[in-house]
């Protein structure tokens, strides 16, 4: 029995223990927005550093920081070879609306071969898979063809704050030749996925007061101008309605335009647009002239009003004239953008638009720089042998829209390159409900892909010619890929660790 033989008998031999770890993890309400909960995001930390010792890290530990831990494990038993750092996070969303649940957010339930739970797709399902398939590794073989690194924190959901802080701390612990990060998603099921990109992000929020309390408006209406009139008027000008092109000067200076290699690859994809639009229940989408949806949501920046608030929302009629209007912003960004170049860009335009009678305050929130990498580099056609592999199809490349804030820090502190790897569907629209599972049957390729990209990486990983800390990484251009599976946590489980088997 050869060692992938030996990989895919062990991880099918613990195929029920390891799911029911896995259902004992998303047991863990572990939200890092609610400080009543810091107790258990604390227990999920404890949860997972006991694992990684299970799975044969000969490193542990928890890093304290001003918010939550950061859990950290290693095992670097392969002179010579490169070096894999796996980023994840094992904090989750609040579970509100929990009305949208079919059935109890952290109660993990099986339902048509997916597993639902709060965050069974983010990261933990995905988290673990790499976690699960390294022990798979080292229970069969007795070692692992390059060293691994986990570098797992629990603040990802509240913007990451305190993982540059522990980052730095520690750097020389860090240091590695990749990154791998699973947290994307596939395109479509069945469908193998590398994504080598993905959007940055701006966020602001804008506070327009104008009279010292509020008004009525048949005393004061036509005297005093209204905020809330104010900022919608600012903020519907930063879009052109003609083209659905962002209004803001400036705003498009930076932008990597596509290549004609990339719309052709992008048309290819499995899309139905009326689906598209029957899924999410409009009529209509946003249009932006000479690009596609995919397009659009893939490889164009953004400009959305999160919210807005003012006035009298309560039941009935109250004729006031708001003294207060508030909204908040975001911006989402592609390369070569910077984030703060952007909000001095939007905040210059809405100053210039703002009337007189009111004011204006600014407030920036997170910030993130979106990330683009060469589709021919090694890395990433490491991952995509891995996947071949794991999924006995060959893999699209494709970009995602979403954003991770602290992302150029791993690159720039630790690595010049980073594989970007998921395993869960690309239709999750119920984003707040229990809509994003993790399919049973997928698990097992997943980890087939994880070991496989272990093996894969072994002779393909360049190592950096310098110290990560100083290697040169593009500022905007780092290795994303997604080996994203959409059938089942299992089955990505035991793809991940046995592709592994198979040399690159």
């Amino acid at each position: 029995m050869n060692s992938a033989d030996s990989i895919h008998a062990f991880v099918d031999a613990h195929r029920d223990q390891w799911l029911e770890e896995v259902n004992e993890f998303l047991r863990i309400p572990s939200v890092s927005t609610d400080p009543d909960r810091a107790d258990q995001v604390d227990t999920a930390a404890d949860w997972l550093a006991d694992k990684l010792r299970e799975a044969g890290c000969d490193e542990v530990e928890k890093w304290p920081t001003d918010g939550h831990p950061v859990i950290y494990g290693a095992w670097r038993k392969a002179p010579g070879a490169p070096t894999l750092l796996v980023y994840g996070h094992y904090d989750v969303q609040p579970e509100e609306p929990v009305e949208l649940w079919d059935t109890p957010p952290f109660e993990p339930t099986v339902r048509d071969g997916k597993l639902f739970a709060r965050g069974s797709a983010d990261d933990k399902g995905q988290l673990y898979i790499h976690v699960k398939a390294l022990q798979a590794w080292l229970e069969t073989t007795g070692a692992c063809p390059v060293n691994v690194v986990f570098l797992i924190e629990g603040e990802e959901e509240v913007g990451s704050p305190n993982i540059e802080a522990a980052v730095l701390e520690h750097q020389d612990r860090l240091e590695c030749d990749a990154v791998m990060i699973s947290d994307t998603i596939m395109f479509a099921a069945g469908l193998p996925s590398i994504t080598y990109s993905l959007r940055g992000l701006a966020y602001m929020q804008l506070d327009v007061t104008g009279a010292r309390g509020d008004l009525h408006s048949g005393s004061f209406g036509g005297a005093v101008v209204n905020p809330a009139e104010a900022l919608a008027r600012m903020l519907a000008s930063c879009r052109n309605p003609d083209t659905g092109e962002i209004a803001i000067p400036g705003f498009y200076d930076d932008v990597v335009a596509l290549t004609d290699a990339e719309r052709e690859q992008w048309s290819s994809l499995p899309f139905d647009e009326a689906q598209y639009r029957d899924d999410l229940g409009v009529d209509a989408l946003l249009e932006e002239a000479g690009y596609d949806v995919l397009e659009r949501t893939w490889a164009r920046p953004t400009f959305e009003v999160n919210g807005f608030l003012s006035g009298f929302i309560g039941e009935g009629s109250k004729t006031v004239l708001p003294a207060k209007a508030m909204a908040k912003i975001s911006m989402r960004l592609v390369a070569d953008q910077d984030p703060e170049k952007i909000m001095d860009t939007v905040e210059s335009h809405l100053r210039s638009l703002t009337p007189p009678g009111v004011r204006l305050e600014v407030t920036r929130m997170q910030g993130g720089k979106p990330w683009l990498t060469p589709r021919d580099h090694p890395v990433l056609q490491a991952a995509g042998r891995a996947m071949q592999r794991g999924f006995g199809a060959e893999p699209v490349f494709i970009r995602e829209g979403g954003s991770i804030p602290r992302l150029y820090l791993y690159v720039s502190s630790l690595a010049p390159f980073l594989v970007r790897s998921s395993m869960t569907s690309r239709m999750t629209l119920r984003a707040n409900g229990d809509s994003a599972p993790v399919w049973i049957s997928t698990t097992r390729s997943a980890r087939v892909i994880s070991s496989g990209l272990l093996a894969s990486n072994g002779p393909s990983i360049p190592t950096s010619p310098s110290s990560p800390a100083t290697a040169a990484a593009p500022t905007s251009r780092v290795l994303t890929a997604s080996p994203s599976a959409s059938a089942s946590w299992y089955a990505m489980l035991r793809t991940v660790s046995t592709s592994a088997a198979g040399k690159a």
